[in-house]
């Protein structure tokens, strides 16, 4: 998904499987799932980044859309397992949208993040 896409989708431009909307964020089922269950959740502002968020957007925004995270999760029924969540940020991250996102993924057993730097 492309930051023109994200945006078009949050002015309902483009059809996407919603799980959740409220007044700060959208989430919906990613096109191309990596597990079982795959969401992203989208700010509803033009934030590029946490940064960027953290920096423009109001304490009240900010608390609202972790909120509306931590809400997608307990629609889709994954708090009891447990889930990942991920925002790929900046060019070392291979943030391939231009606008902020968090993925919740869940399912299956997740394994480890990632390898020891030892």
């Amino acid at each position: 998904m492309t930051a023109i896409s994200s945006r078009r989708s949050l002015r309902g431009e483009i059809p996407c499987k919603a799980v959740y909307e409220d007044e700060y964020a959208l989430a919906f089922h990613d096109i191309r799932p990596l597990s079982p269950v795959h969401v992203l959740v989208i700010p509803k502002g033009p934030y590029v980044s946490l940064d960027d968020m953290c920096a423009e957007a109001s304490p009240v925004f900010i608390g609202g859309f972790f909120r509306a995270v931590a809400e997608t999760a307990r629609v889709l029924g994954v708090t009891h397992a447990g889930y990942r969540i991920l925002a790929n940020i900046g060019a070392d991250a291979n943030q391939e949208v231009m606008h902020f996102h968090v993925h919740i993924f869940a399912g299956r057993p997740l394994g480890g993040m990632l390898k020891r730097a030892d």
